[in-house]
Protein backbone atom coordinates (compact mmCIF):
# COMPACT_ATOMS: atom_id res chain seq x y z
CA UNK A 1 0.00 0.00 0.00
CA UNK A 2 1.38 3.42 -0.97
CA UNK A 3 2.31 5.97 1.65
CA UNK A 4 -0.57 8.34 0.88
CA UNK A 5 -3.10 5.50 0.67
CA UNK A 6 -1.88 4.05 3.99
CA UNK A 7 -2.16 7.48 5.61
CA UNK A 8 -5.68 8.04 4.28
CA UNK A 9 -6.85 4.58 5.36
CA UNK A 10 -5.43 5.01 8.87
CA UNK A 11 -7.05 8.45 9.29
CA UNK A 12 -10.44 7.15 8.11
CA UNK A 13 -10.25 4.18 10.50
CA UNK A 14 -9.43 6.41 13.47
CA UNK A 15 -12.22 8.85 12.56
CA UNK A 16 -14.67 5.93 12.47
CA UNK A 17 -13.54 4.80 15.93
CA UNK A 18 -14.03 8.29 17.36
CA UNK A 19 -17.50 8.57 15.81
CA UNK A 20 -18.58 5.30 17.45
CA UNK A 21 -17.18 6.34 20.83
CA UNK A 22 -19.04 9.68 20.53
CA UNK A 23 -22.33 7.73 20.44
CA UNK A 24 -21.74 6.83 24.09
CA UNK A 25 -19.23 9.35 25.48
CA UNK A 26 -20.31 13.01 25.46
CA UNK A 27 -17.40 15.47 25.18
CA UNK A 28 -14.11 14.39 26.78
CA UNK A 29 -12.43 14.67 23.34
CA UNK A 30 -8.98 15.16 24.90
CA UNK A 31 -9.38 12.03 27.02
CA UNK A 32 -10.58 9.90 24.08
CA UNK A 33 -7.72 11.21 21.93
CA UNK A 34 -5.18 10.52 24.69
CA UNK A 35 -6.35 6.93 25.25
CA UNK A 36 -6.23 6.22 21.49
CA UNK A 37 -2.73 7.75 21.29
CA UNK A 38 -1.51 5.46 24.11
CA UNK A 39 -3.07 2.39 22.45
CA UNK A 40 -1.37 3.15 19.11
CA UNK A 41 1.95 4.14 20.70
CA UNK A 42 2.13 0.83 22.65
CA UNK A 43 1.88 2.61 26.00
CA UNK A 44 -0.39 2.77 29.03
CA UNK A 45 -2.48 5.61 30.41
CA UNK A 46 -3.26 6.90 33.90
CA UNK A 47 -6.53 8.80 34.28
CA UNK A 48 -7.13 11.05 37.26
CA UNK A 49 -10.64 12.30 37.97
CA UNK A 50 -13.51 12.16 40.42
CA UNK A 51 -15.95 9.22 40.17
CA UNK A 52 -18.78 9.36 37.66
CA UNK A 53 -17.01 11.04 34.72
CA UNK A 54 -17.24 8.02 32.39
CA UNK A 55 -13.76 6.51 32.69
CA UNK A 56 -15.03 2.91 32.92
CA UNK A 57 -17.62 3.48 30.20
CA UNK A 58 -14.93 4.84 27.86
CA UNK A 59 -12.75 1.72 28.01
CA UNK A 60 -15.72 -0.63 27.70
CA UNK A 61 -16.93 1.32 24.64
CA UNK A 62 -13.44 1.25 23.14
CA UNK A 63 -13.26 -2.54 23.58
CA UNK A 64 -16.60 -2.98 21.81
CA UNK A 65 -15.64 -0.63 18.97
CA UNK A 66 -12.30 -2.36 18.39
CA UNK A 67 -13.44 -5.98 18.99
CA UNK A 68 -10.86 -6.41 21.75
CA UNK A 69 -10.94 -8.48 24.92
CA UNK A 70 -11.69 -6.30 27.93
CA UNK A 71 -11.27 -6.89 31.65
CA UNK A 72 -11.74 -4.77 34.75
CA UNK A 73 -9.80 -5.10 38.00
CA UNK A 74 -11.17 -3.28 41.05
CA UNK A 75 -8.18 -2.47 43.24
CA UNK A 76 -8.69 -2.87 46.99
CA UNK A 77 -6.23 -3.07 49.93
CA UNK A 78 -6.67 -6.88 50.16
CA UNK A 79 -6.05 -7.53 46.44
CA UNK A 80 -3.12 -9.91 45.93
CA UNK A 81 -0.70 -10.12 42.95
CA UNK A 82 -2.11 -13.56 42.00
CA UNK A 83 -5.57 -11.95 41.68
CA UNK A 84 -4.17 -9.92 38.78
CA UNK A 85 -1.64 -12.09 36.96
CA UNK A 86 -3.07 -15.53 37.74
CA UNK A 87 -1.82 -18.54 39.70
CA UNK A 88 -0.97 -22.23 39.49
CA UNK A 89 -3.85 -24.56 40.28
CA UNK A 90 -3.87 -28.30 40.93
CA UNK A 91 -5.87 -30.40 38.48
CA UNK A 92 -6.85 -34.03 39.02
CA UNK A 93 -7.25 -36.30 35.98
CA UNK A 94 -9.84 -39.10 35.60
CA UNK A 95 -7.24 -41.55 36.84
CA UNK A 96 -6.50 -39.49 39.94
CA UNK A 97 -3.15 -38.10 38.73
CA UNK A 98 -2.48 -34.56 39.91
CA UNK A 99 -0.81 -31.86 37.82
CA UNK A 100 -0.23 -28.11 37.99
CA UNK A 101 -1.81 -25.78 35.46
CA UNK A 102 -1.51 -22.02 35.11
CA UNK A 103 -4.85 -20.20 35.43
CA UNK A 104 -4.47 -16.80 33.70
CA UNK A 105 -5.65 -13.75 35.64
CA UNK A 106 -7.59 -10.71 34.33
CA UNK A 107 -4.35 -9.07 33.12
CA UNK A 108 -4.55 -11.41 30.08
CA UNK A 109 -6.75 -9.11 27.99
CA UNK A 110 -6.18 -6.44 25.33
CA UNK A 111 -7.74 -3.59 27.33
CA UNK A 112 -7.40 -3.74 31.11
CA UNK A 113 -9.08 -1.23 33.42
CA UNK A 114 -7.17 -0.95 36.71
CA UNK A 115 -9.81 0.88 38.71
CA UNK A 116 -8.57 2.99 41.65
CA UNK A 117 -5.03 1.65 41.37
CA UNK A 118 -3.87 3.68 44.37
CA UNK A 119 -6.12 1.62 46.70
CA UNK A 120 -3.94 -1.50 46.41
CA UNK A 121 -0.71 -2.14 48.30
CA UNK A 122 2.65 -1.41 46.60
CA UNK A 123 3.27 -5.17 46.22
CA UNK A 124 0.10 -5.58 44.15
CA UNK A 125 0.75 -2.40 42.17
CA UNK A 126 4.20 -3.77 41.28
CA UNK A 127 2.71 -7.00 39.90
CA UNK A 128 0.57 -4.98 37.49
CA UNK A 129 3.37 -2.61 36.52
CA UNK A 130 5.78 -5.48 35.78
CA UNK A 131 3.26 -6.96 33.36
CA UNK A 132 2.81 -3.51 31.79
CA UNK A 133 6.53 -3.07 31.25
CA UNK A 134 7.53 -6.55 30.10
CA UNK A 135 4.17 -7.61 28.58
CA UNK A 136 4.83 -11.03 30.07
CA UNK A 137 3.86 -12.85 33.28
CA UNK A 138 6.18 -15.35 34.96
CA UNK A 139 4.66 -18.14 37.01
CA UNK A 140 6.94 -20.83 38.34
CA UNK A 141 9.41 -21.67 35.57
CA UNK A 142 7.12 -20.62 32.72
CA UNK A 143 6.77 -17.19 31.11
CA UNK A 144 3.43 -16.33 29.53
CA UNK A 145 3.11 -13.60 26.88
CA UNK A 146 0.23 -11.13 26.87
CA UNK A 147 -1.47 -10.66 23.49
CA UNK A 148 -1.00 -7.38 21.63
CA UNK A 149 -2.36 -4.77 21.49
CA UNK A 150 -2.18 -4.40 25.27
CA UNK A 151 -3.33 -1.26 27.05
CA UNK A 152 -3.69 -0.72 30.78
CA UNK A 153 -5.89 2.22 31.71
CA UNK A 154 -5.42 2.90 35.41
CA UNK A 155 -7.64 5.33 37.27
CA UNK A 156 -7.08 7.14 40.51
CA UNK A 157 -9.36 9.34 42.57
CA UNK A 158 -7.79 12.69 43.57
CA UNK A 159 -10.29 13.57 46.31
CA UNK A 160 -10.43 10.46 48.48
CA UNK A 161 -6.92 9.91 49.79
CA UNK A 162 -7.75 7.98 52.97
CA UNK A 163 -6.67 4.36 52.71
CA UNK A 164 -4.68 4.86 49.50
CA UNK A 165 -1.10 4.05 48.54
CA UNK A 166 0.25 6.68 46.10
CA UNK A 167 2.11 5.26 43.11
CA UNK A 168 5.91 5.62 43.51
CA UNK A 169 7.52 8.00 41.01
CA UNK A 170 9.50 5.21 39.33
CA UNK A 171 6.24 3.36 38.67
CA UNK A 172 4.41 6.48 37.50
CA UNK A 173 7.12 6.81 34.84
CA UNK A 174 5.86 3.54 33.28
CA UNK A 175 2.70 5.32 32.15
CA UNK A 176 3.01 6.95 28.75
CA UNK A 177 0.46 9.65 29.67
CA UNK A 178 -1.35 10.97 32.70
CA UNK A 179 -4.64 12.55 31.64
CA UNK A 180 -6.84 14.70 33.87
CA UNK A 181 -10.55 13.96 33.39
CA UNK A 182 -12.47 17.18 33.91
CA UNK A 183 -16.13 17.93 34.64
CA UNK A 184 -18.41 18.31 31.59
CA UNK A 185 -19.50 21.77 30.45
CA UNK A 186 -23.10 23.00 30.78
CA UNK A 187 -23.96 21.93 27.20
CA UNK A 188 -22.27 18.53 27.59
CA UNK A 189 -24.10 17.87 30.84
CA UNK A 190 -27.41 18.73 29.16
CA UNK A 191 -26.66 16.22 26.37
CA UNK A 192 -25.74 13.55 28.95
CA UNK A 193 -29.08 14.02 30.71
CA UNK A 194 -30.94 13.96 27.35
CA UNK A 195 -29.36 10.62 26.48
CA UNK A 196 -30.24 9.27 29.92
CA UNK A 197 -33.98 9.90 29.40
CA UNK A 198 -34.13 8.45 25.88
CA UNK A 199 -36.03 5.17 25.57
CA UNK A 200 -33.43 3.38 23.46
CA UNK A 201 -29.81 3.19 24.51
CA UNK A 202 -27.25 3.85 21.76
CA UNK A 203 -24.81 1.03 21.03
CA UNK A 204 -21.41 1.41 19.33
CA UNK A 205 -20.71 -0.68 16.22
CA UNK A 206 -17.43 -2.63 15.90
CA UNK A 207 -15.38 -0.83 13.23
CA UNK A 208 -11.86 -2.27 13.68
CA UNK A 209 -10.31 -5.50 14.84
CA UNK A 210 -6.95 -6.51 16.29
CA UNK A 211 -5.18 -6.84 12.92
CA UNK A 212 -6.45 -3.45 11.72
CA UNK A 213 -5.21 -1.78 14.92
CA UNK A 214 -1.75 -3.32 14.47
CA UNK A 215 -1.75 -2.06 10.84
CA UNK A 216 -2.56 1.50 11.97
CA UNK A 217 0.14 1.20 14.63
CA UNK A 218 2.72 0.25 11.98
CA UNK A 219 1.69 3.28 9.88
CA UNK A 220 2.24 5.52 12.95
CA UNK A 221 5.83 4.30 13.13
CA UNK A 222 6.44 5.61 9.59
CA UNK A 223 5.58 9.22 10.51
CA UNK A 224 8.68 11.32 9.80
CA UNK A 225 10.50 13.19 12.58
CA UNK A 226 12.62 16.13 11.36
CA UNK A 227 15.89 16.87 13.17
CA UNK A 228 14.69 20.26 14.49
CA UNK A 229 11.50 18.71 15.98
CA UNK A 230 13.53 15.96 17.64
CA UNK A 231 15.85 18.64 19.05
CA UNK A 232 12.81 20.57 20.34
CA UNK A 233 11.60 17.49 22.27
CA UNK A 234 15.08 17.03 23.77
CA UNK A 235 15.24 20.71 24.79
CA UNK A 236 11.92 20.41 26.66
CA UNK A 237 13.23 17.45 28.68
CA UNK A 238 16.53 19.20 29.43
CA UNK A 239 14.61 22.31 30.56
CA UNK A 240 12.83 20.23 33.24
CA UNK A 241 16.07 18.94 34.80
CA UNK A 242 17.23 21.48 37.45
CA UNK A 243 20.90 20.43 37.41
CA UNK A 244 21.30 21.02 33.65
CA UNK A 245 22.71 24.24 32.20
CA UNK A 246 19.68 24.41 29.85
CA UNK A 247 17.20 24.18 32.76
CA UNK A 248 14.38 26.72 32.93
CA UNK A 249 14.54 29.19 35.84
CA UNK A 250 11.36 27.74 37.38
CA UNK A 251 12.82 24.24 37.10
CA UNK A 252 15.90 25.29 39.07
CA UNK A 253 13.70 26.85 41.73
CA UNK A 254 10.78 24.41 42.01
CA UNK A 255 11.62 21.01 40.46
CA UNK A 256 13.35 18.38 42.58
CA UNK A 257 13.71 15.79 39.80
CA UNK A 258 13.06 16.42 36.12
CA UNK A 259 11.77 14.06 33.44
CA UNK A 260 13.64 10.86 32.61
CA UNK A 261 14.72 9.96 29.04
CA UNK A 262 11.41 8.07 28.75
CA UNK A 263 9.78 11.51 28.62
CA UNK A 264 11.66 12.42 25.42
CA UNK A 265 10.74 9.08 23.84
CA UNK A 266 7.10 9.56 24.83
CA UNK A 267 6.95 13.10 23.38
CA UNK A 268 8.05 11.81 19.98
CA UNK A 269 5.97 8.61 19.99
CA UNK A 270 2.75 10.30 21.14
CA UNK A 271 3.36 13.24 18.80
CA UNK A 272 3.68 10.90 15.80
CA UNK A 273 0.31 9.30 16.53
CA UNK A 274 -1.30 12.73 16.96
CA UNK A 275 0.20 13.87 13.63
CA UNK A 276 -1.32 10.82 11.91
CA UNK A 277 -4.69 11.50 13.54
CA UNK A 278 -4.56 14.97 12.04
CA UNK A 279 -3.80 13.61 8.59
CA UNK A 280 -0.05 14.34 8.40
CA UNK A 281 2.92 12.09 7.81
CA UNK A 282 5.39 14.35 9.61
CA UNK A 283 5.74 15.37 13.26
CA UNK A 284 5.47 19.11 13.96
CA UNK A 285 6.49 21.24 16.94
CA UNK A 286 2.76 21.90 17.56
CA UNK A 287 2.11 18.15 17.95
CA UNK A 288 4.82 17.94 20.63
CA UNK A 289 3.34 20.97 22.41
CA UNK A 290 -0.13 19.40 22.48
CA UNK A 291 0.99 16.08 24.01
CA UNK A 292 3.64 17.55 26.35
CA UNK A 293 1.41 18.26 29.41
CA UNK A 294 -0.08 14.72 29.48
CA UNK A 295 3.34 13.15 28.83
CA UNK A 296 5.29 15.15 31.44
CA UNK A 297 2.93 16.09 34.29
CA UNK A 298 3.63 12.84 36.16
CA UNK A 299 7.34 12.80 35.27
CA UNK A 300 8.42 15.93 37.16
CA UNK A 301 8.70 15.90 40.95
CA UNK A 302 8.27 19.25 42.70
CA UNK A 303 10.13 20.35 45.83
CA UNK A 304 8.72 21.83 49.03
CA UNK A 305 9.10 25.43 47.80
CA UNK A 306 6.80 24.69 44.85
CA UNK A 307 4.03 23.44 47.13
CA UNK A 308 4.56 26.39 49.51
CA UNK A 309 4.31 28.90 46.64
CA UNK A 310 1.21 27.24 45.16
CA UNK A 311 2.97 25.96 42.04
CA UNK A 312 1.67 22.88 40.23
CA UNK A 313 3.14 20.66 37.49
CA UNK A 314 0.68 22.38 35.10
CA UNK A 315 1.87 25.92 35.86
CA UNK A 316 5.56 25.00 35.67
CA UNK A 317 5.17 23.00 32.43
CA UNK A 318 3.26 25.88 30.83
CA UNK A 319 6.15 28.24 31.62
CA UNK A 320 8.78 25.74 30.43
CA UNK A 321 6.96 25.13 27.12
CA UNK A 322 6.67 28.88 26.50
CA UNK A 323 10.38 29.36 27.25
CA UNK A 324 11.57 26.49 25.03
CA UNK A 325 9.22 27.50 22.19
CA UNK A 326 10.46 31.11 22.30
CA UNK A 327 14.07 29.87 22.26
CA UNK A 328 13.35 27.55 19.32
CA UNK A 329 11.68 30.42 17.39
CA UNK A 330 14.71 32.66 17.86
CA UNK A 331 17.08 29.85 16.83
Amino acid sequence: MGTEAALQTAVERLDAVRREIAKIIVGQDDVVEGVLICLLASGHVLLEGVPGLGKTTLLRTLARTLRLKYSRIQFTPDLMPADIVGSMIIETSDRGAKSLRFQPGPIFANLVLADEINRATPKTQSALLEAMQERTVTSGNATHEIDRPFLVMATQNPIEMEGTYPLPEAQLDRFLMKILVRYPTHDELSRIVERTIQREEAAPEPVLDRDAILEVRSVCREVLVAAHVQEYAVQIIMATQPEQAEAHELAKKYIRYGSSPRGAQALVECGRVLALMRGRFHLSIEDVQVVAPAVLRHRIILNFDAHADGQTPESILTAILKGVTAHASVA
